[in-house]
């Protein structure tokens, strides 16, 4: 009897694993999986444009005043059809940009000036030759965007000289758009 139970146990134990064996299986199947990169880009200032003193009865009664800002542009990498624009800010009369002064009748008129290249870092040359403007040939067109990296760019801004001004602090705020 205890050979037949020893045997009994044996064989139980034999068909459990046989069983296991015969149970594990496996299916696969592939999961598909996406995304979408859009055209993106942003735009900030990195450095105002901050002239100097204007001194009407000096230097700047026959030469301008001239001074350079810069804007940062950051675009997904092969973003195309980018331009830059720069509106009249929010003292302009008549498209002329102007600068107003804390005595609100104090007028100080500014030209704002496309760097000579659309090279980012390209430096400013006095005087300008392209307006800078919201839209038409004033836009500045820039190459696709190589990387993530930021461009920068430069503001070339001139004071016209010979303007009879009250002394004053005087300032302006322009909007400047990245089009993508």
């Amino acid at each position: 009897m205890l050979n037949k139970t020893v045997f009994s146990f044996s064989v139980a134990v034999a068909l459990s694993a046989a069983s296991g064996t015969v149970c594990a299986a496996s299916a696969s199947t592939s999961v598909p999986v996406s995304a979408n990169v859009t055209q993106n880009c942003a735009i900030s200032t990195s450095s105002a444009l901050a002239f100097t003193t204007y001194d009407p009865v000096g230097v700047n009664a026959t030469v301008p005043l001239n001074a350079t800002g810069q804007i940062s542009v950051t675009c997904s990498k092969g973003a195309v059809g980018l331009t830059i624009g720069m509106d009249n800010g929010i003292h302009v009369a008549a498209a002329q940009r102007q600068m107003i002064g804390v005595t609100a009748t104090n007028i100080l008129q500014y030209n704002l000036f496309q760097p000579p290249s659309n090279a980012p870092g390209t430096a400013c040359t006095f005087p300008g030759t392209t307006a800078w403007t919201a839209s038409g040939a004033g836009l500045l067109t820039l190459t696709s965007a190589p990387t993530k990296v930021a461009r920068l760019y430069n503001v070339c801004g001139t004071i016209p000289a010979g303007q009879d001004v009250a002394a004053d602090t005087y300032s302006d705020t322009v909007g400047a758009t990245i089009n993508f």
